[in-house]
């Protein structure tokens, strides 16, 4: 359960990531924080930022191996990138309403899914 646990957790971290990586630029675009200094806008992401360590965090504690998860460090690394990407592509088309999802796109998730496999493969 500990590797599920994990894996969940890393995508609600992931979810917060992308918002505050990104969230400022479709608040921009909303009119939202069109007109806040930069300063501010570092401010605001950094809160979300918050809830992304508050996720990442025990996600990777619980996960590894050396607390007694599944998984080694360079596993966990993997799966975060691919639930990352994977995130981000939901987000970036479902939410921000960025394009599409093409065939390149397809390819570059066929080649992450292998990346896993042969992190995992003993």
């Amino acid at each position: 359960m500990k590797g599920l646990y994990t894996i969940l957790m890393l995508m609600v971290s992931n979810v917060f990531m992308t918002f505050a990586w990104y969230g400022n630029i479709k608040l921009s675009e909303m009119g939202v924080m069109k007109d806040w200094p930069l300063i501010l806008v570092i401010l605001a992401s950094w809160g979300v930022a918050f809830f992304e360590y508050s996720f990442m965090i025990p996600a990777n504690r619980m996960g590894s191996i050396v607390n007694g998860g599944p998984f080694t460090l360079v596993q966990l690394k993997v799966i975060q990138e691919a639930v990352s990407l994977i995130i981000f592509m939901i987000i970036s088309i479902k939410v921000f309403k960025m394009g599409e999802f093409n065939w390149n796109h397809l390819i570059g998730f066929g080649f992450l899914i292998l990346a896993v496999y042969f992190i995992f493969k003993k």
